[in-house]
């Protein structure tokens, strides 16, 4: 099962704008690889900072 994403497919996935997911990512050093960011990375950033997202059907965070 594939663990990386394009900014475009982790927007969707957590509700919230692409920039957004593209700033958190340079904000807390998330690193983007060839155009593909760790969802797995990202979700444990998100838990361990207390970031809140907004509330969606799709979010699995």
């Amino acid at each position: 099962m594939a663990n990386h994403f394009t900014p475009e497919e982790l927007a969707a996935e957590f509700g919230i704008e692409t920039r957004d997911v593209i700033r958190l990512c340079v904000k807390e050093g998330i690193p983007i690889y060839k155009g593909k960011i760790d969802r797995s990375l990202l979700t444990a950033v998100i838990k361990a900072k207390g970031i809140r997202l907004p509330k969606t059907q799709g979010a699995a965070v």
